[in-house]
């Protein structure tokens, strides 16, 4: 797979990924039947992705996408697929195990690109922002999937990170930086977990429904948290810029 271009070009790589998006597209439809609507899902994700994909390397200046945004890439192709068939099901019959093992396989993959990036030493800003959409938008596509058997509330299992986004907006407080913790991840991680374990029906319905009540919950009490830990740190902020407007540093006179 060619990724280099040139200094006055746009990369390749997101142009290379969209064949490869339709390709994946066009197998599903041929094998799995995929509905016009499930494969103009597909074909709208692909493009969009491939659109957001080429601007971030742009601003980015980056002229290669470097071997661990070739796995996230990987991973948002396969995405591609789970969507297209998402929408398929919502009025045809579908492969459960092909989507279970697409989703799968994208789920599965989450994490290797982040040690491709450390290992190669090629970790960026970009790369870190790629691999979460992805994530969050897969989870969103699955919660949508779950929710036509469990109810629609199962959406928010997916629109969370959504919703954080759009507050940022009216807020910007929210768009500091939130400190490390490994219980985050802990709780994403459990959002795919309990959402794989739904789409392959592994486990009873009331169990399903029990597992998704606690993803949500763990969810909650994550964005929670981190929401009031943004809120402290701006209030504390404030009352900095407050002081020092109120007592600015005395000029040194020189002796």
């Amino acid at each position: 797979m060619t990724l280099a271009a040139t200094p006055s070009a746009p990369p390749r790589g997101p142009m290379t990924g969209l064949a490869a998006q339709l390709l994946l597209l066009a197998a599903l439809a041929v094998t799995l039947g995929l509905t016009p609507a499930g494969l103009a899902a597909g074909v709208i994700y692909g493009l969009v992705l491939c659109i957001l994909l080429a601007a971030g390397l742009s601003r980015a200046g980056m002229v290669r996408m470097g071997p661990a945004n070739v796995v996230t890439f990987s991973r948002a192709i396969l995405v591609g697929g789970v969507t297209a068939l998402v929408v398929t099901s919502f009025s045809h019959p579908i492969s459960i195990p092909a989507l279970v093992a697409i989703a799968g396989v994208a789920l599965a993959l989450d994490g290797v690109d982040g040690q491709v990036a450390r290992r190669t030493g090629n970790t960026t800003v970009l790369g870190a922002r790629f691999d979460m959409e992805i994530d969050a938008f897969l989870i969103l596509v699955l919660s949508v999937y779950a929710g036509d058997r469990f109810g629609w509330w199962t959406v928010a299992l997916g629109a969370y990170r959504y919703v954080f986004v759009a507050a940022s907006w009216a807020a910007p407080w929210l768009n500091a930086a939130l400190p490390h913790r490994f219980s985050r991840k802990v709780v994403a991680a459990l959002q795919g977990i309990v959402l794989a374990l739904v789409t392959a029906n592994l486990l009873p319905h009331y169990l399903a429904f029990a597992a998704l009540v606690a993803a949500l919950a763990s969810l909650t009490w994550s964005f929670g948290r981190d929401t009031l830990w943004l809120y402290r740190a701006s209030r504390v902020r404030a009352a900095a810029r407050e002081r020092w407007s109120a007592t600015p540093p005395q000029p040194v006179l020189a002796a």
